[in-house]
This record gives structure tokens, C-alpha cells and sequence, in this order.
């Protein structure tokens, strides 16, 4: 635990403009980030008594080696700046909001030449129009199923459609009219995008015009007694008014607008959202989040803010935002978020009406959301607190192990051997620390070979990482504070340790920029996925880097036995134990981590082509060339004149392809057993 004096800042050093600060620990992560409008009395509030702090404040302060400062010029710069950082440095100490689940969007791939409506989840893409989030897939498939008579849009993947188009025979969906099959030619791809832009029209809130238009041509189609396309278009426009229905009207002025409620306790806050598009609730999402920082209502909503639109522009930003409590600098916030949108978003508290009426819906699903979560979380928090216990007892550890570190090898046959590490800290997976290797100081089916390579390479990183960082140096601990376009203090960096051959790291991060290093923090137990041999190899590469304060176990899959080094027998747990649980749920994500990246090695090596062999040959002329012969096997078989006649490439590659593609030997036809079919080699050159 550091002295927050023993790195404060010198009287006057601070200045007195906008800008944004870091902590920095004794391994310089960032470990807080903040934002004030004048930095000199922000900062100060941190060294004062330690008494008198808060204590999330003075667990921060105390855990914090060194502070640093970025100076900007308008409060907006500093609410992107803090946005920013948040991001890149995940700093352990500020609140960050996290999705209970990945929320479903309806999503219309507007970047492929026939759009396609899907549920998509995860990272947003570019080119794709969302709508959502939904709270389930099957509701998002219900509307689309409903408006799909009226806009008969493409819905299957691209796999579905390329065989169409070869067959020249439409899906189930073609038949029965909710398609137009673009796959058969049945209409263009103009006419096709088309539809897909009213869908989406109708989707963000423009309805009333089709339902009118529909009812207009049904009456008209009635008068020329043409009752087959009347009723037809009376079944559409009835679809279309149960795929509205199943959003009602919330507020009457057919506003666009998003709705934030925060309920909270001392400990925890709930956030939910209401996305209403066109008067009508189009999403709902919630956040749950830990209040390690000292945070009143309008920081939480700001935090919510920053998470919500940080990667948004445009219409995806709306033109009002309802919130319970106002930022500390609404002002700031309003322009932050028209910066984002394009044009002027109000940002305020809804005072009557419907407005309000709809905020206090809001408030009470976060409130039941908090409720839910904390009901949960006391459970989980006592079976983690529980099983981490009965660990360290079983085991003769001195404390719980906190932090928990587990490997796998994985291979087919001694083919593609690779290795896995998983991180788990308090019990919780730490995802964005797992790791991955390639064996590759030998080849074959050695898997405790394997294991000691994996663990001297890791291990190795780790004690490099210590020298980089300057741990082993003695570095007064009232070093002053050197300005160098912010303010820095702490030990000085230094010199790097010589490269771990093992390439396991695309570059080297600099040992200065605050963010989570690859291995750069020991577990107080590393667990291997094996018995007595795989525990004795872990040990004996620790033991070779000198690292003795590591405790090390083996879970061994026959009798889920927990084999300790230099022991002749194993631990055996209580098959209703939670410490046991524990340990098979971090093994068994080691395995699933390290089977899931072996399967992907082996899937790329099968479908290696001889084209990826030809030195200057890139994937668009790879493309290029499969689409023009249809497959490698009829590529093999043209001239060097022939291959020449694709645009962009030139005879020199021509003659590198005819050579990679004679000095390979074509591959034996796959047979299908069950229908005799010779199997074909596929665009690529492998096997279907």
C-alpha cells in the first residue's frame, strides 16, 4: 500500500486548465482515469487526509504509485479524451458498465449487392443498418416473418443463395412469396435494394405512408374487381399492423428519443435503456456495474452516456436524450453527443406528460434489474468465496488464490500441437487475458514436453516484464514528478530484457503506456490440465527461472484428482466440493480454449491452397483468378496465355502460377460413400 505523498505533485506544478488525469500502480497500469475542468483543484482533492477520503477513493489512492495529466483546451476535448482511455487502458478503479448478455439487433447487411435481413449480435459493422437491440431473436424473427409478405427481402446466408443461383432453383421462401428470389434473377438487383430501403424506412418509423398505400391500391384493385390482389393486399397491410402492434405508441408526438434510468445502492448500480424510435419502443438493453469509484447519480449517468454513444454518429445518436440527473457539465455532454449526430441533441430531465409517465417505466425495470442481479451475485459471491477457501486449504496455500492460471495442450494425432491458458481472477474468468501458443521447439505427440515449453515461455515473458517495469531496481520512492507533455511520476523505466524467442506477441508494448501487458502478472496458483508427470514438468520449468512463489496443481480428467508437485499421491476433494468445481470449470475452459484454437489451426491447414504458395499474389487476385476458371483444378489445367487474360495479372505471374500450380500434385477426388459422388475441389482448392 503506497503513500499518496510519497508521489504528489509539487505545489504549483499542476495547471489550472481542463484536462485529463491517470493513476498509474507500482506495474504502471493506469489504473483510474478522470477529467475536471480545472486540473490544480480536481487533483488536490485526491491528497488530502486519507481519513477524510471515501473509501473507494482511498483504496485508489493507496493502491496508486503515480499520477499523470494530459492538459486540453475545451471541456469536450477532455470527455472524449476520458472516453478514450477508459477504452484502451480498462482502468480496474472507474466504473464500467457491462451487458448482462449480448443483446440480438435486426440487421440489414446494406454492403453486400443483394441485402440480407438477419439477427446479428456482437461488434456493429460497417455498412450494416441495425435496429434494436431486442430483448430475444424470436421477436426480431416474428417481425421479420410478418413483414416479409409486404417487403420480400432476402433472408438466407450466402452459402443458400450460391446454390440457388447454381441450381437456378429458389428456397422454400421463393415459392411461397416471401422472397423475390434475386438468386434466380426473379427480380433486379435494383428493384431488389429497393425493397430493402423500405424496409428499412418502415422498420425506423416511416409506416403510415405504406399501410396508406397498401389500403389505397387495395380499394382500387376492389373497383376494378380484382379481388385475388385486393385481398392480398388487405392480408399485407393486416401484417403490417401486427408487426406495428407489437411496439405500441409510448409517446404520442412521434419523438426519437432514448430514455436512461439508474437505480443504485452503496455498492452496485443498474442502468436501463428504452431506445424509442418514431413514438414507439424499438430496443431496451441494461447495464449492471460495480461502483468502484465514488460516484453520484449524474456520474453514472455520464459513464452510461460515454459507454452508449462512444462508437455511435449519426441517426444512431438520437435528438433527445432523457436522463434522471443532469452530467456535471451538461453543456459539454449536449455538444459531445451533436458532434457525434450531426445536428443539435437535447440532453435533459423530463418534467411531465408522457415523457415523464415513460421515465418512471424506465426507473422501474432498473430498479427490478438491480434488484435480480444482486440476488444473484449474493449467491455467486459466497460459492466463489466458498470454493476459493476450500482450495487454499486443500492445497496448503496462505491466502485464497485470487488469481488462477490454468493450461492445455491440444493436438490431432501429434498433428498441430498448441496450448492454451485461461485466466481466471475471484473465480471469474478474465477473458481478455487468455492466451494462446504453438508448440514448435520440437514436433510430435510429447505432451509433457509441451507443457514445460508453454510454462518456461510464459514465465520467461513474466520475469521480463518485471525487468522492463524496473521491479527489480531500487528507485527512491520520493522521486519527483519530470514533465514531459504531462506530468509523470515514478520509477524510471528500465532497460528491455532480451526477446522471448517464442513468438507469442504480435509487438512489444512500451513499458510506460499503462495498458494490461500480456504477461506481465504471476498467478498465486498455475493449474495444469494433466497429473503427476504434466504437475512435475510445470515445476521443473519454474524451478529452472528461479520462480519459487508460485503454487502449482494438476487436475487429471480419469478421477478428477489434484496432484501437488513432489507428492506421491494425489488431493482428493469432495466430488460435491466447490473448490472441486472450481478447478474443473477453469480446466475445462482451458481445454474448450485450446481445442477451439486447435481445430481452427487444422481447418486453415485443410484448406491451403497451391495459389497461397506464389509469392506477390494476394487475395484479391486469388479471387480473381478462382472466379474466372471456377475452380484450382481447371486453373491447373490453362496456358499461361489463358491465366494472362484475367485483369491484373501480367505474364511474370502467370508463369509464378503455372509453376506453384505443376509442381503440386492435384489431390486425390474425395468420394461420398452413400451416393458414390466424386467430391470436386471447391473455389479454394481443398475439400467439401
Amino acid at each position: 500500500m503506497a503513500d499518496p505523498s510519497s508521489y504528489r505533485p509539487k505545489p504549483g506544478q499542476i495547471p489550472d486548465s481542463p484536462g485529463v488525469y491517470r493513476f498509474r500502480d507500482e506495474h504502471r497500469r493506469v489504473i483510474y482515469v478522470g477529467k475536471a475542468k480545472n486540473l490544480r483543484q480536481r487533483l488536490a482533492n485526491y491528497f488530502q487526509d486519507l481519513a477524510g477520503l471515501h473509501p473507494r477513493t482511498r483504496t485508489m489512492v493507496t493502491t496508486a504509485a503515480s499520477v499523470e495529466w494530459t492538459v486540453v483546451s475545451t471541456e469536450v476535448e477532455a470527455l472524449q479524451l476520458e472516453y478514450s482511455w477508459i477504452k484502451e487502458y480498462d482502468p480496474r478503479f472507474n466504473v464500467k458498465y457491462r451487458d448482462d448478455k449480448s443483446y440480438p439487433y435486426l440487421a440489414v447487411t446494406l454492403n453486400e449487392e443483394f441485402p440480407r435481413v438477419q439477427v446479428m449480435r456482437g461488434a456493429k459493422k460497417k455498412g450494416v443498418r441495425y435496429f434494436g437491440p431486442y430483448g430475444h431473436a424470436w421477436a426480431i424473427r416474428e417481425t421479420v416473418d410478418l413483414m416479409l409478405r409486404v417487403f420480400p427481402v432476402r433472408t438466407c446466408s450466402a452459402g443458400v443463395f450460391k446454390n440457388a443461383a447454381r441450381t437456378g432453383r429458389p428456397c422454400l421462401l421463393g415459392y411461397i412469396g416471401k422472397c423475390s428470389a434475386p438468386c434466380v434473377g426473379r427480380v433486379t438487383p435494383e428493384e431488389h435494394r429497393e425493397l430493402a430501403d423500405d424496409f428499412c424506412d418502415f422498420m425506423a418509423g416511416r409506416t403510415g405512408a405504406y399501410i396508406r398505400r397498401l389500403e389505397k391500391d387495395m380499394m382500387a384493385a376492389a373497383e376494378e374487381m380484382e379481388y385475388e390482389r385486393a385481398a392480398r393486399l388487405r392480408d399485407d397491410a393486416e401484417a403490417l399492423k401486427r408487426a406495428m402492434e407489437k411496439s405500441a405508441v409510448v409517446l404520442a408526438d412521434a419523438t426519437d428519443a432514448d430514455l436512461i434510468a439508474v437505480a443504485e445502492d452503496e455498492l452496485e448500480a443498474a442502468v436501463q435503456i428504452f431506445h424509442v424510435r418514431g413514438g414507439r419502443v424499438r430496443g431496451q438493453r441494461g447495464w449492471v456495474t460495480d461502483k468502484v469509484e465514488n460516484v453520484d447519480t449524474s456520474g453514472l449517468v455520464e459513464h452510461a452516456i460515454q459507454q452508449l454513444y462512444g462508437e455511435e454518429a449519426g441517426d444512431a445518436v438520437p435528438k433527445e436524450v432523457l436522463v434522471p440527473a443532469l452530467p456535471e457539465d451538461p453543456d459539454a455532454v449536449s455538444q459531445w453527443l451533436a458532434d457525434r449526430r450531426g445536428s443539435q441533441v437535447s440532453l435533459r430531465i423530463p418534467q411531465r406528460g408522457d415523457k415523464k409517465d415513460l421515465m418512471a417505466t424506465v426507473q422501474r425495470n432498473a430498479l427490478q434489474a438491480l434488484g435480480l442481479h444482486k440476488t444473484k451475485r449474493a449467491s455467486d459471491l459466497t460459492t466463489r468465496s466458498r470454493a476459493l477457501e476450500e482450495i487454499s486449504e486443500a492445497l496448503g496455500l496462505d491466502t485464497a488464490p485470487l488469481r488462477i492460471e490454468c493450461f492445455d495442450i491440444s493436438h490431432l494425432q501429434g498433428d498441430d500441437v498448441v496450448a492454451s491458458m485461461v485466466v481466471f481472477e475471484d473465480g471469474l474468468a478474465r477473458k481478455g487475458e487468455y492466451r494462446r501458443f504453438q508448440i514448435k521447439s520440437f514436433e510430435g505427440q510429447d505432451d509433457v514436453r509441451s507443457m514445460h515449453e508453454v510454462i518456461g515461455r510464459r514465465f520467461r515473458r513474466y520475469l521480463q516484464e518485471k525487468e522492463r517495469t524496473g521491479e527489480w531496481e531500487d528507485t527512491p520512492a520520493d522521486t519527483d514528478p519530470v514533465r514531459t507533455g504531462s506530468a509523470l511520476t515514478g520509477p524510471a523505466p528500465a532497460h528491455s530484457a532480451p526477446e522471448d524467442p517464442a513468438p507469442d506477441s504480435a509487438a512489444e508494448p512500451r513499458e510506460d503506456d499503462g495498458r494490461p501487458k500480456r504477461f506481465a502478472y504471476p498467478p498465486q496458483l498455475l493449474v495444469v490440465d494433466g497429473g503427476r508427470p504434466q504437475v512435475a514438468a510445470a515445476k521443473r520449468a519454474l524451478d529452472e527461472l528461479g520462480i519459487d512463489d508460485i503454487a502449482v496443481c494438476g487436475l487429471a480428467k480419469r478421477l478428477e484428482e489434484v496432484w501437488l508437485p513432489d507428492d506421491d499421491d494425489p488431493v482428493v476433494l469432495p466430488r460435491s466440493s466447490e473448490g472441486l468445481y472450481l478447478l474443473q470449470r477453469i480446466r475445462d475452459e482451458a481445454h474448450r480454449f485450446a481445442i477451439t484454437y486447435q481445430r481452427a489451426k487444422r481447418a486453415k491447414r485443410i484448406r491451403s491452397s497451391p495459389l497461397d504458395d506464389v509469392a506477390g499474389l494476394g487475395e484479391t487476385r486469388k479471387q480473381a483468378l478462382i472466379k474466372h476458371f471456377g475452380s484450382v483444378k481447371k486453373l491447373r489445367q490453362a496456358t499461361i496465355d489463358e491465366i494472362c487474360e484475367v485483369p491484373g495479372i501480367g505474364r511474370r505471374t502467370a508463369e509464378s502460377v503455372a509453376a506453384a500450380l505443376a509442381s503440386t500434385t492435384p489431390a486425390t477426388p474425395a468420394v461420398n460413400t452413400a451416393t458414390g459422388e466424386i467430391i470436386e475441389e471447391d473455389d479454394g482448392g481443398s475439400k467439401t
